[in-house]
């Protein structure tokens, strides 16, 4: 049901419904666009560098920084599960972007301070780097919770049993992405200028200022959002589908199954993966039937997320090794102007904006002629062209690495230039257009309504296990090539590294899973088959 207030019941203001021409709709989720746009200028503009920071101010190896950045951004992409458990079971998703907001905002607030202090001896260099990882792990924390809530809270402004708001919705999701990329864009040419070339601590501080906007824009469109109450009861949405599963193994053996409320069936709207699952039919004992259909539906999604887990592995090298890559190559676009390393990850997100708009206004009406679809194309296809695109992508930068090498000099430039990284980029780009907003309405719309916090918590974390399996891969073949092949694949002088064989090696990764995607998502059974 949608009200004009809190999810958990508390009407702001008291009473009033929520009439589609008054609350909710393009009018709020505009503003969310606006406030996400705000995060992802902050959030960028720390990540986006932060490569060279550790390399550089803090003085960590190519390889040791490369870990550390995995690990963190695997954390900050971890983090969305128990936040989005707090907000679907306790505090509701308004109270949560508030609250993750304040730690956000803390945690900025704390990494532009860190790079203030000075670094003349070991004790204050030491206060330097403990102070800098409590604040990025504060920032990790604060993001882990807004970023899901936000996006399943714009997505709420829409009513998706109104086909002309279906539409809007998943139009919304287009154009979130859409100004995530403006941004992105702005504060990768913004702020990796300031950091190099002027203050590390401006560079840091100016995210923050921008985080602070984004709570404030949040809060201005207090009284016009629509909110969502879709508790059944009093009844916790995790407790009841853990409690599918724990009647389930507890009837395991028992032979013939008694329906708990035989006119519950009434009241199901049976859909074809009730056929799916079937051991958890047995937990009708003692469970409704909606509520066993609630967790075949969460138990569906697991193999699509094992298998997007490959690209994400792969994405996480684009703000490291990419950004490496490109700092050991000529970086002048004319004498006196050095184009800061990461920069060119601009190349990505203007390949976004391009790609976005054509998709949404002249790709989607085209296909919907073809499919009937309203949508266009099924998520699923779309996580698949993105799969396939990213693929692609991991192929070029692998022969681009090759011909670097084969041009490198003993110095710590080569005469190749950075330009040569602009087509992986670009094909990444499109490919992160794909797979990421199929991926957000996949899991929006295929988990069950009162956990639409965890199904988008659920996306995150593919990209927070992704950069944790990177981190392994590159700590195990990091040490493994120094003992064998006695310089490493990831040395800290690039020219000597091997960065193609690690790519080669992705890219073989990056196809299996692709493959592994294709048989699942052929199989699969969507949750709302009138829908998608």
């Amino acid at each position: 049901m949608l009200i004009a207030g809190d999810e958990l019941g508390n009407t702001l203001p008291p009473g009033n419904l929520a009439v589609r021409s008054s609350f909710g709709g393009w009018k709020s989720a505009r503003l969310i666009i606006f406030v996400e746009m705000a995060e992802q200028f902050a959030s960028y503009g720390i990540s986006s560098n932060l490569i060279t920071y550790l390399t550089g101010p803090l003085g960590e190896s190519t390889a040791a920084a490369a870990a550390n950045i995995n690990a963190w951004c695997g954390t900050e992409a971890f983090l969305p599960l128990l936040w989005s458990f707090v907000a679907d079971s306790f505090l509701g998703r308004f109270r949560t972007i508030i609250i993750s907001s304040s730690l956000y905002i803390l945690g900025l607030g704390l990494l532009s301070f860190s790079a203030m202090i000075p670094s003349h001896s070991k004790d204050s260099n030491q206060l330097q780097v403990t102070l800098f990882f409590i604040s990025l792990y504060l920032i990790a924390l604060g993001q882990g919770g807004f970023s899901p809530c936000i996006k399943v809270f714009g997505a709420d402004q829409f009513d998706g049993n109104d086909l002309k708001e279906l539409k809007a919705k998943s139009s919304f999701f287009n154009w979130l992405m859409f100004g995530s990329c403006v941004s992105i864009l702005t504060t990768r040419l913004i702020s990796s200028y300031i950091q190099e070339n002027l203050s590390w601590s401006l560079g840091f501080g100016i995210p923050g200022a921008s985080m602070l906007l984004a709570l404030l824009l949040f809060l201005l469109g207090t009284t016009t959002y629509r909110f969502t109450t879709e508790r059944r009861g009093n009844k916790n949405p995790f407790a009841r589908i853990i409690r599918v599963f724990i009647e389930a193994v507890k009837n395991r053996r028992q032979p013939d199954l008694h329906i708990a409320n035989p006119n519950e069936t009434l009241l199901l709207v049976a859909h074809q993966s009730s056929k799916q699952f079937r051991f958890l039919d047995r937990a009708a004992v003692s469970c409704d039937l909606s509520e066993i259909e609630d967790a075949k539906a969460v138990l569906t999604l697991v193999p699509i997320w094992i298998n997007c887990l490959v690209y994400s592995t792969v994405c996480s090298q684009i703000p490291t090794f990419f950004t490496k890559q490109g700092s050991t190559m000529n970086r002048y676009i004319s004498p006196g102007i050095l184009v800061p390393a990461a920069t060119l990850q601009c190349v990505l997100s203007l390949a976004m904006v391009f790609f976005i708009p054509i998709y949404d206004r002249l790709l989607v009406p085209i296909a919907r002629s073809f499919t009937q679809n309203p949508l266009g194309i099924t998520t699923l296809q779309r996580i698949g062209a993105g799969m396939f695109l990213s693929n692609i992508a991991m192929v070029v930068a692998a022969l681009v690495e090759t011909k670097r090498l084969q041009t490198a000099q003993d110095d710590i430039t080569t005469m190749m230039s950075v330009w040569w990284l602009v087509p992986q980029y670009a094909i990444y780009g499109v490919s992160y257009a794909f797979l990421t907003i199929g991926l957000q309405e996949f899991f929006y719309d295929q988990v069950p309504s009162e956990l639409r916090s965890v199904g988008m918590a659920l996306n995150l974390s593919i990209f927070g296990v992704g950069n944790f399996l990177s981190s392994f891969m590159i700590s195990v073949i990091d040490k493994v090539t120094s003992q064998l092949c006695q310089t490493s694949w990831f040395d800290n002088d690039l020219n000597k590294a091997h960065l193609d064989y690690f790519y080669w090696l992705l890219a073989c990764v990056s196809s299996i899973g692709l493959a592994s995607y294709l048989w699942f998502a052929k199989s699969y059974v969507y949750n709302r088959p009138n829908t998608f």
